[in-house]
């Protein structure tokens, strides 16, 4: 017969818990082996960082294109090669400060040269031979 009217009763699975226990903890040690090994070798970083990051990045990416503008405000000055000469001979942390007081570094609109940018516009006019 291949219908029956009968209805099979299945009895309820017993899970045993300690298995349970057992495939939890595993669950844990293993979300928590991911969350290690992420942050540290993967490359993952928290919302802070990344922000950190972001900010960092256009503050830099801000230098290095105002920068060029300041070597070429060095380039207009008259007195450019006992300038340069003047700030070669100085300490490589004093340039900045240099390049600041002469001016080269202050942009258009701005009545302060930015420190950043006149210690990026010394490490190029350094580069410089005059």
């Amino acid at each position: 017969m291949l219908f029956s009217n009968k209805v099979f009763y299945k009895e309820p699975m017993h899970v045993d818990r300690s298995d349970v226990k057992s495939g939890l903890r595993c669950a844990v040690g293993g979300a928590i082996a991911l969350t290690v090994i992420g942050f540290t070798w993967g490359g993952w970083v928290a919302e802070s960082k990344a922000q950190s990051m972001v900010t960092n990045a256009a503050a830099n990416a801000v230098i290095d294109r105002l920068a060029p503008i300041c070597v070429a405000q060095y380039g207009l000055d008259p007195d450019k090669v006992e300038k340069l000469t003047a700030m070669k001979a100085k300490k490589s942390w004093n340039r900045g400060d240099y390049v600041g007081q002469q001016g080269w570094s202050t942009m258009t609109g701005e009545k302060e040269p930015d420190s950043q940018v006149s210690r990026k516009c010394a490490e190029l006019l350094s580069g410089l031979h005059g």
